[in-house]
């Protein structure tokens, strides 16, 4: 009996061209799951950070111009650096890590005397600053779409609702 070739070399065409198939769509589905897993997990981080921002920049800011001492609970702020650390790009980290200096410099301003609205007003644009570029890389580490924002939303609020709390001008007159 003789072998019908075109049907069998159909037929292993069919079989090729469905593992194929198989394969890349594994392969397509493991991808996307991966990136999805890294997304949200971003997005957690992110927001986990920006809260404990939030609250650590309150009660900095309260201490500064109560000129009491800082009770600030630190936990929540390095656990949200550690899941930084775990799922950010470079850029979110360096931007993540600018923050975290200006936070530590606005915790340090909180024992020194005299305290000065000078100080108040440079940590504040620093704060706002770092807050806003932090902002900005994480979203586009979200979504490369997305259009950096060039105003301020949340964080330290803005100076001029800052200020009438802030120390006296200096006696030089720089307010």
């Amino acid at each position: 009996m003789a072998v019908p070739w075109d049907l069998v070399v159909s037929s292993a065409g069919g079989v090729a061209a469905t593992v194929v198939g198989v394969f890349a769509g594994g392969v397509i589905g493991r991808r996307g799951q991966s990136e999805q897993w890294i997304r949200d997990n971003r997005t957690a981080a992110y927001a986990a950070f920006l809260g404990a921002f939030a609250t650590l920049e309150m009660e900095i800011r309260d201490a500064f111009v109560e000129d009491r001492p800082l009770a600030a609970d630190w936990v929540p702020w390095h656990s949200a650096l550690t899941m930084i650390s775990l799922v950010a790009p470079q850029d979110v980290a360096a931007a993540a890590s600018e923050l975290t200096g200006a936070v530590g410099h606005f915790a340090e301003l909180v024992d020194r005397s005299p305290k000065t609205r000078e100080d108040l007003r440079a940590i504040h644009a620093a704060l706002v600053e770092g807050q806003m570029r932090f902002v900005n890389a994480a979203r586009t580490s979200l979504d490369g779409s997305q259009s950096p924002l060039d105003w301020q939303l949340g964080g330290p609020p803005a100076w001029h609702e800052i200020e009438p709390f802030a120390p006296a001008p200096s006696a030089e007159g720089s307010a």
